[in-house]
């Protein structure tokens, strides 16, 4: 079995275990280059949203995970051979902080090249679902070195219900992501409004 066909058994596989509905506000986004951002509350968020992708642009899309959690046993062969996810560490280097962001997103620019999408959750760390916390500044940083991003904001509903926090059983209920309108990068626009900016448009797609 070659990977595409194993890529397409895992995303159907995926959407039937989390009972996932996805529904896109402004229609599917173009075939182009883009960053898919949403809020996270489970460790099966970028696995369901990459299942929801149309084919042809999961195909282009890598998602960026926790090395620490994937870099492991069946996780790893599932994310380095089926999700082709970029895998970034969350701590442990010897490097002041600021330093070792830096170095995290010029390493994901450069995963990208120039037609690979991304999978990425702005918040940083996995949230309650009551709420999205602010974005951290690394949306905005790839931005500056890929200012022609397509920037497509998702809400994800249910799925910290379906993977609890410290489970490996999934429990069968539905969930469902929302797909919002696609966004672009200002150059000019300052940081903190554009996360701003960004977060409302995440938030503003959750269902009332």
């Amino acid at each position: 079995m070659n990977v595409s066909s194993l890529a397409g058994i895992v995303a159907g596989a995926a959407r039937f275990i989390s009972g996932v509905q996805a529904s896109w506000r402004d229609g599917a986004p173009q075939a182009r280059q883009s960053v898919f951002f949403a809020n996270h509350t489970s460790h099966l968020d970028f696995v369901v949203l990459w299942a929801s992708l149309p084919a042809d642009i999961r195909a282009r899309t890598r998602p960026v995970a926790a090395q620490d959690y994937w870099d492991r046993g069946l996780r790893r062969a599932l994310a380095v051979n089926v999700f082709n996810a970029v895998l970034v560490p969350r701590s442990g280097e010897d490097r002041p902080r600021e330093s070792r962001a830096r170095s995290t997103i010029d390493r994901i620019a450069a995963e990208m090249g120039d037609d690979y999408s991304l999978i990425i959750f702005p918040e940083g760390t996995r949230g309650t679902g009551e709420s999205v916390a602010p974005f951290k500044s690394g949306l905005y940083h790839l931005c500056l070195q890929k200012p022609s991003l397509q920037l497509v904001p998702a809400f994800i509903e249910n799925l910290n219900r379906v993977l609890p926090k410290g489970q490996f059983l999934p429990v069968p209920l539905i969930s469902r992501i929302t797909f919002g309108a696609p966004a672009s990068f200002d150059p000019l626009e300052p940081e903190l409004v554009f996360l701003e900016r960004m977060r409302d448009a995440v938030c503003g797609l959750r269902e009332r």
